[in-house]
């Protein structure tokens, strides 16, 4: 049985990668600050990973085969900026460390699609659209800034090590209670989101229910021995969180947008996981207009 340790376990993704993994034979162990982890959890144990020393205590204890590092100060501006940068990088840097230096054999990190750098006060287009993992990082922020470093934490462990690595990016996660009505990480409903696209369209329209996005994790670890180590894939739903096409609604919320979103016809989001499709296999399964109906 694969033992893996899961950072953030009581988080919005964290929650379901722990039930994902769990029932794909995995031992979880879950590590989160906060009370939450789902009981699915084999062991559950509250650690400051922000503490080198704890981090390295944890995975001695644990000796865990996959280390899949989710936690962090999760929404933009939520914090003080130097704290969120502060606690995230940290974060990447001491789960990498020990990892590695515990032997770990396969961490997963997560990241986040705003290192590419929408919503900027100064402005922003993309090179082009649909997003794909090529496409140049422009973070502006503390929580951008902090994922970037995150990766690039990631990349330079996977060049120094044997421990393979991985990043993901994975879209706005939408968890199983807010296709219900429960509040985003943003504070709006899904509905609203829909409703008035200038919420949404900030960060393009993108979003994963955080079962897929657990299911792609999940696929991720059992094929990372396929791909090389150190690399990052986007994860996101199939369609745009948006009852209109993007080619009409992206340009609406930034003109800046109007001539790379003319290919974004139908339901096509602006965000593409072919990447992980193509070596992981993986496609996601749920969209919101069928979530949003049976919640």
């Amino acid at each position: 049985m694969t033992r893996t340790l899961v950072t953030g376990s009581a988080g919005r993704l964290g929650r379901s990668v722990v039930a994902t993994l769990a029932q794909a034979g995995h031992e979880v162990i879950g590590v989160d600050v906060a009370p939450g982890t789902p009981p699915e959890a084999a062991a559950t144990l509250p650690a400051d990973l922000t503490d080198l020393g704890q981090a390295y205590d944890v995975l001695n204890r644990f000796r865990p085969d996959v280390v899949v590092h989710l936690a962090a100060i999760a929404t933009p501006f939520s914090r003080p900026e130097g704290v969120i940068y502060r606690t995230n990088t940290q974060l990447a840097f001491n789960v990498c460390e020990a990892a590695s230096g515990t032997g770990v054999g396969r961490v997963v990190v997560a990241s986040s699609p705003t290192v590419i750098g929408y919503g900027a006060p100064r402005g922003w287009a993309p090179r082009y659209l649909p997003i794909d993992e090529e496409h140049p990082a422009e973070p502006w922020n503390a929580y951008s800034l902090s994922k970037l470093v995150a990766e690039q934490t990631m990349a330079a462990f996977a060049r120094a090590s044997q421990t393979r690595y991985a990043a993901v990016r994975p879209c706005f996660v939408v968890a199983p209670e807010e296709w219900a009505g429960a509040p985003t990480q943003s504070g709006h409903t899904i509905a609203e989101r829909l409703d008035r696209p200038e919420i949404a369209g900030v960060s393009l329209f993108n979003y994963i229910d955080a079962r897929d996005a657990s299911e792609m994790i999940s696929v991720l670890i059992d094929r990372m021995g396929d791909v090389p180590s150190g690399e990052v894939f986007f994860a996101g739903a199939a369609d745009a969180l948006a009852r209109e096409p993007l080619a009409e609604l992206l340009p609406a919320v930034n003109p800046a947008t109007a001539a790379a979103a003319a290919a974004l016809t139908g339901t096509a989001p602006a965000f593409s996981s072919a990447k992980a499709e193509r070596l992981l296999g993986w496609t996601p399964k749920r969209d919101w207009r069928t979530e949003l109906e049976i919640g």
